[in-house]
């Protein structure tokens, strides 16, 4: 491990003035699950490292205000998944957080930094964008307000400016009954990387939304507003076609130690029509909760 500078700030003015003077050659601390691997194994070498952990307004906060959530950038995984809110208006998040790495992962692991990494089987991606969750950063200029629709650029990089940081998560509580699930594919139980992560939503409108990744640079969103997926009584053959429009954008790396593209895609597919069917399921079963 090469020497490197240190600097816990304990306001967020503080922490952007570092980034701003300091660059490109900074790296926040928060989690460290995945910055104190790298700093080990000689993959990440920066002039500093800024720990956040003690700035109030990266709090690890979960909040309901107005009709948005808002979710503190140093919010651990253990934390979301266990999240009665999140569990009540975002069940397929609390589902990703819950097998993000392993419990002490989990322990330690925030929400800012699953997204920062942008790698592109991030678990927490997929709800995140069917949810349609914007990213709140502070710079030197102020605050602005991120689509995470625009936050990935590719892996391992987002529309962060090098003197940015996340504050917090917003995600906009659904108006209308929504029934969600977050599916993964992995080479075995337990910590691993997925080969493939999922993401399905359907609503009272009839209108499914579906995020995927780990198959191509970025995570994915698309959305039906043909109703075929929603339909129950829709035949399969007509909800294949939709699926794989949906799909036409996955661009599984050949290079991948994890899987073939060609398995990827197999279990795309299959996890595709698997969701869909839950989320659709889900969806009945709040119905009946409510009549």
């Amino acid at each position: 491990m090469r020497t490197f500078a240190y600097e816990r700030p304990v306001s967020l003015a503080d922490a952007v003035a570092l980034l701003d003077s300091h660059g490109p050659s900074t790296r926040l601390l928060a989690g460290g699950t995945d910055l104190i691997i790298r700093l080990r194994d000689g993959s990440a070498r920066p002039g500093m490292v800024i720990d956040v952990k003690r700035i109030p307004e990266l709090c690890p906060e979960i909040r309901e205000r107005d009709g948005v959530l808002t979710i503190g950038a140093t919010t651990v995984m253990a934390d979301l998944a266990a999240n009665g809110l999140v569990r009540r208006h975002f069940e397929a998040l609390a589902e990703a957080a819950s097998v993000v790495g392993s419990v002490q992962i989990r322990n330690r692991a925030t929400i800012a930094g699953n997204i920062c990494n942008a790698s592109p089987a991030a678990d927490t991606a997929p709800p995140l964008l069917v949810y349609g969750a914007v990213v709140v950063a502070a710079g030197p200029h102020g605050s602005r307000r991120i689509p995470i629709s625009e936050f990935f650029v590719r892996s391992g990089l987002t529309s962060l400016e090098p003197n940015e940081l996340v504050v917090a998560i917003e995600l906009p509580v659904p108006a209308s009954l929504t029934g969600a699930v977050h599916l993964r594919r992995t080479r075995r139980r337990g910590h691993d990387l997925a080969s493939v992560t999922l993401c399905c939503s359907v609503n009272e409108a009839g209108v499914t939304r579906l995020a995927y990744g780990s198959v191509g640079p970025k995570p994915v969103l698309e959305q039906d507003e043909t109703h075929v997926l929603a339909n129950p009584s829709a035949p399969d053959d007509a909800k294949q076609v939709v699926l794989e429009r949906m799909f036409a954008e996955a661009s599984p790396s050949k290079r991948s130690m994890r899987a073939s593209p060609e398995y990827r895609m197999a279990m795309l597919r299959l996890l595709g029509s698997r969701a869909m069917r839950t989320a659709i399921e889900r969806l009945a079963e709040k119905r009946g909760a409510q009549a």
